[in-house]
């Protein structure tokens, strides 16, 4: 293993990829999450109802992620890792300035269109992460690739925390949706100066190798177990925000809270999530392994839950506070995707790191209608126990038995 001075060091880590790719993840949390935020003030000025509209609309940016990460990975591979930056943002960022014009538009069926745009800009939110880790992934030394994906991952992910803040200090939901999406736009400035991946460059132009085949996942035993436990890894994040934070407000009732809301809970989740993705890198550096590093973050989540669940939350603020633990405990976010861009080769690389996060993502949607139609019969509380067991069994599972790539050397090809 190559070892560096602290001056090498930060040279790498505060390198013009890190920092771009640092920004652009930034303004994509605050996107991707603002309707979370937003959700119910957003839904009640619109005379629209905040829980079966909100499902559906939530559901939308989804699907609209699952199919963005598929076109945005392979055009990643066929195209290079800079179209994707360049060409999402400018999806996403167009969409959400739509969204803030939504109280001016002439449609009787606001939630149709409400949830038309936010499909079309989760398809362009699903390109940012993958471009970004794939681009930071291939441009680090490999000592140092955990710790670079962390700093990207531990940035952006505070874009919930601002999304928040936005909307409190606006006062109005769609302002918050202009500076989304005029943020978005000032960052295609700063993108103008970045350049390729060099180990992409390598076989840009090779047509003996074929690059970005979706299908390839599916036509390879070997390859489409391993693509599918990169996938289960990262269920239980999504888990803890679309239905622990984002649904929070379903929780109060049975716990004797007053009220809980929805944007709180997810900023404070994410402000835990933030720490724990910065921590993340620096812990799978000294354990020497991406796979230590994520179960032991996985199991301190499940402490976290069951406390939440079952441990007597009486109150909004304790409640909040079992959201930044969950938050600290599922930071393994970055890893979980630098995971899935060490599993694959360089012709196919942007395509898996692009579409895993997107698959866990695209997944929240069965598993809000398998919270929606449990709790009918069980309570909310049961609803989401049946629901999370499922989603880190899975998780625990595929995070043992996948193979470790600590230090794995990525310039080769499938």
């Amino acid at each position: 293993m190559e070892t560096f001075t602290t001056d090498q060091k930060l040279k790498h880590l505060l390198s013009f990829p890190v920092i771009v790719a640092a920004l652009g993840y930034f303004v994509d949390i605050y996107d991707l999450l603002l309707f979370g935020i937003v959700r119910v003030p957003s839904l009640k000025d619109l005379h629209l109802d905040a829980d079966t509209a909100g499902t559906l609309i939530l559901n939308s940016q989804m699907i609209g992620l699952l199919i963005g990460g598929i076109l945005w990975g392979i055009l990643g591979d066929k195209k290079g890792r800079l179209s994707v930056l360049f060409g999402s943002i400018l999806v996403y960022s167009l969409a959400n300035i739509a969204c803030g014009f939504l109280p001016q538009f002439p449609f009787e069926d606001k939630t149709l269109v409400y949830a038309v745009l936010r499909f079309v800009a989760g398809i362009g939110l699903a390109g940012e992460l993958g471009a970004g880790i794939t681009l930071v992934s291939e441009s680090l030394p490999k000592e140092l690739r955990a710790i670079g994906t962390s700093i990207v991952a531990g940035f952006g992910l505070l874009g919930a925390v601002v999304a928040q803040l936005t909307v409190e200090l606006a006062g109005d939901w769609t302002i918050a949706y202009f500076i989304g999406g005029g943020l978005g736009l000032l960052l295609l400035l700063l993108r103008v100066s970045v350049s390729e991946s060099g180990i992409y460059k390598n076989i840009e132009h090779s047509e003996a190798i074929e690059k970005g085949n979706f299908l390839s996942f599916f036509t390879h035993k070997d390859r489409f177990i391993k693509y599918m436990k990169c996938i289960a890894i990262g269920l239980p994040t999504w888990y803890c925000i679309g239905i622990l934070a984002v649904m929070a407000n379903q929780f109060a009732p049975v716990m004797g809270i007053a009220s809980i809301t929805p944007g709180k809970a997810i900023m404070w989740a994410y402000v835990g999530i933030s720490i724990g993705d910065f921590a993340s890198g620096f812990i799978s550096h000294w354990l020497h392994s991406r796979k230590k590093a994520i179960l032991y973050m996985m199991l301190f989540t499940l402490v976290g839950i069951l406390l939440m669940l079952y441990g007597g939350t009486k109150s909004e603020g304790m409640y909040y506070f079992y959201c930044g633990w969950l938050g600290l405990g599922t930071g393994y976010w970055a890893m979980f995707v630098t995971v899935g861009a060490e599993q694959f080769g360089t012709n196919i690389r942007s395509t898996a790191t692009t579409t895993i996060p997107n698959m866990v993502r695209g997944l929240v949607p069965a598993m809000l209608y398998a919270f929606d139609t449990l709790k009918v019969g069980n309570g909310v509380i049961i609803a989401a126990s049946i629901v999370g067991f499922i989603a880190f069994s899975l998780g625990i599972y595929s995070t043992l038995t996948i193979s470790e790539t600590h230090g794995k050397d990525l310039e080769y090809t499938e």
